[in-house]
């Protein structure tokens, strides 16, 4: 167990005023959020207000044609990203769980982005090779452990200036412990590490919720 709480990362009070001084998540977003938090035992999982805005704010500062979201959950996420799509731009998401995936599948038929969103069901590891995509942006958010595996898959297919995003970089405090124990927090110090060591790449640790990695390829 890690000595660190929820609170030692970010004050619920000052969650609520940076949610608060930041634009609101429109009605499909909140509904989402609502549902999840509601229905879903791992509810935990959900990117939410503030982080889903930041979502939202570099994508429209990078305008992407391609997008790879590795891990949907419940389409909130997606629907974030998405919204800083170019024009003829694609979202490709993948979601190993099919009851999520259907979930996720139900709301982004009712955005306006449902014919740019494309929902992969399955191991990413095995779907990814096959995508034959350049990325612009990627979105790493799945198993913990496969985190490398993830940035190794994808890298190559990265442009130059690409960005990738990697949530839960601080895993709850736990990956803030040298002597973590939990297979999730020591795959996240072992990528962290592994991306702090790169000379090809530009990166930053946002303190948003649980830790964002903002990643360039150089």
């Amino acid at each position: 167990m890690s000595k660190f709480s929820a609170l030692d990362l970010i004050h619920p009070s000052v969650q609520q005023y940076a949610e608060k001084y930041s634009s609101p998540e429109d009605a499909l977003l909140k509904e989402i959020n609502d549902y999840t938090l509601q229905h879903h035992p791992e509810a935990v999982m959900l990117s939410g207000h503030l982080q889903g805005k930041v979502l939202e704010m570099i994508s429209c500062m990078i305008r992407p044609k391609r997008i790879l979201e590795i891990g949907t959950f419940t389409g909130y996420s997606a629907l974030c990203l998405a919204k800083g799509l170019d024009p003829d731009g694609l979202l490709h998401t993948i979601e190993l769980r099919e009851p999520d995936a259907m979930t996720a599948r139900a709301y982004f038929d009712r955005s306006s982005f449902s014919r740019k969103i494309i929902l992969h069901t399955g191991n990413a590891l095995d779907i990814i090779p096959g995508l034959n995509e350049t990325w612009d942006l990627v979105f790493i958010d799945a198993d913990k452990p496969a985190y490398i595996e993830y940035f190794n898959l994808v890298f190559p297919g990265m442009r130059k200036n690409g960005f990738i995003l990697a949530d839960n970089i601080f895993f709850h405090g736990q990956a803030l412990e040298e002597n973590a124990t939990g297979r999730s927090a020591r795959g996240i110090r072992a990528f962290n590490a592994f991306i702090e060591k790169r000379t090809d790449i530009e990166k930053a640790v946002l303190t948003v919720r649980d830790g964002l990695y903002l990643i360039r390829k150089l």
